[in-house]
């Protein structure tokens, strides 16, 4: 098992496949996504929407009490570990109207939805790649057997490339960029839900107390 193993680990092809499929995503894609594709490796595994979306919503009602008993201009004092929600509750307390702080959220939003699509976009164009390198090298290893047919010492070689270029180009694109890039787009989907949902509820909060302090401005001119 250890020997067919070793058959099957060529560092050298290894590398030109994986120098192949690197410069077709940086092509595609650009130098500022890749580093984006290989930084979003790091919470990749611990990342947890849904702990985040619970641990939003128990500040939102902290933000919510604030908001009431002191107004909008408290609601940065409340403390949450999440950037998006600490900033979103500073440009709330700052914003001098409703609107200021909708236009933030929705370019926030915008932002980093384009942020994770282009990480995800790396590892796609990855997964698209490898294939059809690793079926580049085989026609190569084929158009080398066919070229030393009277030489059968030199057959192996020129076969082991065929093989595994197309060996090497399925494994990374199906055990290791697709299931990348499905994970990305998954936790994508799920952490722009929460970070919508909490701006909505933001939103809500500062046209209630806008009202309410409309209002008390109304009684008090009356």
């Amino acid at each position: 098992m250890i020997g067919l193993l070793a058959q099957l680990f060529d560092p050298l092809t290894l590398l030109i496949m994986i120098g192949g499929v690197g410069a077709v995503a940086l092509f595609q894609n650009g130098g500022p996504a890749i580093g984006r594709g290989f930084a979003a490796l790091v919470p990749l595994l611990r990342a947890d929407p849904d702990k985040d979306q619970a641990t939003a919503r128990a500040a939102l009602l902290k933000i919510d009490q604030v908001a009431q008993l002191r107004g909008l201009a408290c609601t940065d004092r409340v403390k949450t570990a999440n950037p998006f929600l600490a900033e979103a509750a500073r440009r709330l307390a700052n914003s001098e109207k409703t609107e200021q702080f909708e236009i933030w959220a929705a370019q926030a939003l915008a932002d980093r939805a384009r942020r994770h699509a282009g990480a995800r976009n790396v590892w796609l164009s990855i997964a698209d790649a490898a294939p059809a390198l690793g079926m580049a090298g085989t026609i190569l290893g084929l158009i080398g057997m066919f070229a030393a047919m009277d030489d059968p010492a030199a057959l192996g070689p020129s076969m082991a490339l065929a093989l595994l270029t197309t060996l090497y180009g399925v494994v990374i694109a199906n055990v290791i960029a697709a299931p990348i890039a499905s994970r990305l787009a998954d936790l994508s989907e799920r952490e722009l839900a929460w970070q919508k949902e909490a701006a909505s509820r933001l939103v809500a909060i500062a046209r209630r107390e806008n009202v309410t302090t409309l209002r008390a401005a109304i009684r008090e001119v009356a």
